[in-house]
């Protein structure tokens, strides 16, 4: 009988931990912007103190520099974030593999701290040099952690509750959101005083995680699968569920290990080239897009300036909101992952977002004619996110492990954690140029894709709900009209992935 046990509980709640810390980096930057902005201009000596004051008291929020450099150096703070998430997810694999899934979150900590470091001190040096450093030191780390995290946590949960525990990755990075949204408050630390500890504290999940990590026992599939330790796996096994009879979890790996060493093991080129595959990786693929591109960060990251179009008199506050409604409903998909299915969530969260891109683009549009219109606009918004987080944002991130087998799984993942890096750094960078150019009607242009992602889903994405690999394979090969390739075939496509030549 599968239970859960304290020593699982713990290990997920570790793991977790670094999925926070990438929240918690991806909203901080947000809300001290024009403090952070002040700083730069003042290290950069285009700086006027008298101006400011004329303009807003003493460099208040209604001082807009201008300075180009200044708005160079800012969009560099925020777009390198992506940069480096992108980088780093390639070597996720590695990473897991090289010394296991917990020596390598020990290893990446490193990178966390660091990061928090150059933040937290940039007062001291070079603000906008040690605050670009940092922000990309930690999009290095939160690209290595976006994939050892849900791979840890998939290898180690019970299957009944693989999907809840998997959804638990997006629970916490929404949770790190909302606590930068909240200690970044002016009066907190989002001011000229405290905002470099704000982004200093990005790397504190790291000092307790790395704690925490010492007592966390290893996947037991990593063990028994890449290693080939039995005794280890067994007892890791025992820590993670109790004192029990291991046998039949241990052959289930062992008939994984087997069907893994007959597969070659993909390089990415090798991957992107082979046929048996291409299906999954597709879906894969084109889930990472729905999710980023379903219009998502643009609500997060100019949700204030959304809510201040919408006449919202208090805007930061209503962005808080979000990020509550954002906790509530990841909290809905962590406990109707496993009942519902992976595909119904995703179908009713695309289609339910599209009707609110639709209902916020007719708020935003005519609320000049209508003013109770600004609280269409308000509703759309936060069913907007709570249909999000409901399938879209949580799903993609450990349905890549699901549709694939042990040998292809690892460039799997990195190909889908690559593809979502830059999907963010994309919208995050364009969505205001798209802005200047559609108005109140941008998100028509959301509602249109995400139009487009639903047909996806219902047509071409199989329920991986209780289904093993050889299952869900037959499922995509029934899907699209073929049959699911004999043996010989598949040993043939195998043998010629092995001679091709390496990426």
């Amino acid at each position: 009988m599968e239970k859960l046990t304290g020593t699982l509980a713990l290990a997920v709640f570790t793991a977790a931990l670094g999925s926070l810390q990438m929240g918690y980096s991806l909203g901080v930057i947000n809300a001290p912007q024009k403090v952070i902005e002040r700083h730069y201009a003042r290290s950069l000596g285009v700086y006027n103190e008298d101006l400011a004051r004329s303009e807003g008291g003493n460099g208040t929020e209604h001082e807009k520099p201008t300075d180009p450099s200044v708005v160079m150096y800012w969009s560099l703070s925020v777009a390198i974030f992506s940069v480096g998430g992108m980088l780093s997810s390639f070597l996720v694999s590695f990473v897991g593999d090289f010394r296991g899934r917990i020596k390598g979150m020990l290893a990446i900590n490193v990178l966390a701290i660091t990061a928090g470091l150059l933040m937290g001190l940039a007062k001291m040096g070079t603000p906008h040099l040690m605050v670009i450093a940092g922000r990309a030191i930690m999009g290095l780390y939160c690209g290595l952690s976006s994939g050892l995290v849900p791979l840890y946590i998939g290898e180690i949960s019970p299957v009944k509750y693989r999907g809840a525990m998997g959804a638990l990755h997006q629970l916490a990075i929404v949770i790190g959101i909302l606590i930068s949204q909240v200690i970044g408050l002016d009066f907190l630390l989002g001011n000229d005083y405290m905002w470099h500890i704000l982004l200093g504290l990005s790397g504190a999940p790291a000092i307790l995680q790395s704690l925490l990590l010492l007592v966390c026992p290893e996947s037991p599939r990593y063990l028994y699968i890449k290693q080939g330790k039995v005794e280890d796996a067994c007892k890791s096994l025992k820590r993670l569920k109790g004192d029990y009879d291991t046998s039949k979890d241990i052959a289930e790996m062992k008939a994984e290990k087997e069907e893994a060493m007959k597969e070659a093991k993909m390089s990415i080129l090798r991957l992107l080239r082979s046929s048996v595959y291409r299906q999954q990786l597709f879906v894969a693929l084109m889930m990472h897009f729905s999710q980023q591109f379903s219009g998502i960060n643009a609500i997060f990251y100019y949700s204030t300036s959304i809510f201040q179009t919408a006449g919202v008199g208090q805007p930061v506050y209503a962005t808080i909101g979000v990020g509550v409604v954002n906790i509530i409903f990841t909290l809905v998909s962590v406990l109707m992952v496993d009942r519902a299915g992976r595909r119904t969530l995703t179908l009713v969260g695309l289609g339910g977002m599209c009707c609110c891109a639709v209902a916020m683009t007719v708020g935003l549009a005519f609320q000049g004619a209508y003013s109770w219109m600004s609280y269409v606009s308000m509703v759309a918004i936060f069913m907007f996110v709570s249909f999000f987080e409901i399938g879209p944002g949580p799903i993609p991130w450990f349905i890549v492990a699901e549709i694939f087998s042990q040998g292809p799984r690892p460039a799997a993942i990195a190909l889908a954690g690559f593809c979502n890096w830059t999907c963010n750094f994309i919208v995050g960078m364009f969505f205001p140029y798209l802005v200047s150019l559609c108005g109140s009607y941008v998100f028509i242009v959301f509602a249109v894709l995400l139009f487009g992602f639903t047909l996806f889903i219902y047509f071409r994405v199989p329920e991986t709900k209780g289904k093993t690999f050889e299952e869900i394979a037959a499922v995509f090969h029934r899907k699209h009209g073929g049959v699911p390739p004999s043996k010989p075939q598949e040993e043939a496509e195998m043998v010629q992935l092995k001679g091709s030549s390496e990426a």
